[in-house]
């Protein structure tokens, strides 16, 4: 049986209570993570569209990330674009970047262990893939496929990676004490109360096996561990390949095993797909008929099974897993749109007006005056067809916003600014 579904406020929660460890940027990336041979070079050519990244059935063929573009699925952007029709239209974009298996005991340098790890410190989000099908033709790093193991495996790499690094920031802590108070290197130096706290709340959940980002922290204590450098800090989506069979009956014998695995390491986001059944279908992506026919066979195929009803349509997972991945780092887009250009930009939640203008030009945000700002809803339901804000104007809805405004999700902006003088 597949996972029950959650709501949605709870993936919400989940992914901002990760994101608070991050960095405060608008170009931040997701990296997959996975033992050799799950797909996820396979996965990372589907995401971009392309086949960017070598995928072949050898555990370290991919020795460098691969770093990919995926175009973020947006139907507001897409009706803006088909409304104003211009001659430029550049949508909002996920980083992604496919990085080398892990095995077991790469915490300690096994296979190409500490480079690999060196390029999951380096994301700031994880796409934590497990294989959950069976082939003859693909080997398994470990020669039999259990998903549970292996969530094990790639979990306990990065938490005993991050207890060997908060011991190093428990040396340093105590020795910056000494510096700092002229305490002999042999005595035990006091620490404050705080960090003592953060570090004993890190230490319980990575020595459990579970990431720092799932546990309660206080904001003093986020801003302490910020500079850590914890891996387990990241915010994870795990996303499990199945067979084309099993994704298209939504079941597995493993789905429900993986929930409870998830749930017991402090929750997550699960999202099922068949790396199969998107090649097959990505394939086919030079006729649009025969991708139709496609979806449409394997639709049948799980009504021959009983399995009927919309929510059994099968179709692409793809859109999904873009969107998830810039959900959990807590990214919004925003458009400004006219005859020349469309374009979606993408900031973090929370951001202000002038900050939204500095992603356009960092003069826009010096000489911020306001934004006009339409919502895409209203736009859509008045403009009667129009590529004006015309009719928005004369309803009342096209607003004038100061430095304080907090943008949101889908806002149509203008920004008003002074023109700076350049120095002579």
């Amino acid at each position: 049986m597949p996972p029950k579904k959650k709501n949605a406020n709870d993936d919400d929660l989940g992914a901002m209570r990760a994101a608070r460890f991050g960095r405060v940027k608008n170009n931040l990336s997701m990296g997959f993570v996975g033992l050799p041979n799950v797909g996820k070079s396979t996965l990372t050519n589907l995401l971009a569209g392309a086949a960017h990244a070598e995928a072949a059935n050898y555990p370290f063929c991919t020795i460098d990330p691969n770093v990919v573009q995926c175009v973020v699925p947006d139907q507001k952007f897409m009706y803006l674009a088909k409304t104003f029709k211009p001659p430029s239209v550049v949508p909002a974009i996920l980083k992604v970047v496919d990085i080398a298996g892990l095995i077991r005991g790469a915490s300690e340098g096994a296979g190409l262990g500490n480079a690999f790890l060196s390029h999951i410190a380096a994301v700031d989000g994880i796409f934590h893939l497990v294989r959950a099908f069976e082939s003859e033709e693909i080997v398994h790093v470990d020669d039999s496929v259990d998903p549970i193991r292996d969530l094990e495996t790639i979990q306990g790499e990065l938490c005993l990676k991050d207890i060997d690094t908060l011991g190093k920031v428990l040396e340093n802590e105590k020795n910056r004490i000494r510096k700092e108070k002229g305490i002999a290197r042999s005595a035990e130096p006091p620490l404050t109360e705080l960090f003592q706290s953060a570090y004993e709340k890190c230490d319980a959940l990575l020595k459990s096996n579970t990431p720092v980002q799932t546990g309660e922290f206080s904001s003093a204590e986020v801003e302490l561990i910020k500079d850590w450098g914890l891996i387990t800090t990241k915010p994870q989506v795990y996303v499990v390949n199945l067979s084309k069979k099993n994704f298209i009956r939504k079941g597995s014998k493993w789905l429900g095993k993986i929930q409870d695995w998830v749930k017991s390491h402090g929750g997550g986001q699960i999202i099922p797909m068949s790396c199969e059944f998107e090649q097959e279908l990505f394939d086919r992506k030079d006729d649009p008929a025969a991708q139709q026919a496609y979806l449409d066979e394997c639709t049948k195929e799980a009504e021959e099974m009983g399995l009927k009803g919309p929510q059994f349509a099968v179709k692409s997972v793809i859109p999904r897993l873009i969107r998830s991945g810039r959900a959990a780092l807590c990214l919004q887009s925003f458009y400004t749109a006219g005859p020349k250009e469309v374009r979606a930009w993408t900031i973090q939640q929370g951001t202000l007006a002038p900050q939204a203008a500095g992603v356009i030009h960092t003069d826009f945000e010096k000489g911020f005056i306001k934004a006009e700002v339409a919502n895409f809803d209203d736009f859509k339901a008045l403009h009667e067809g129009t590529a004006s804000m015309a009719k928005v104007k004369e309803a009342g809805k096209y607003r004038q916003e100061g430095k304080t405004y907090v943008m949101q999700e889908g806002d149509i902006v203008v920004f008003m600014h002074n023109t700076l003088k350049s120095k002579k």
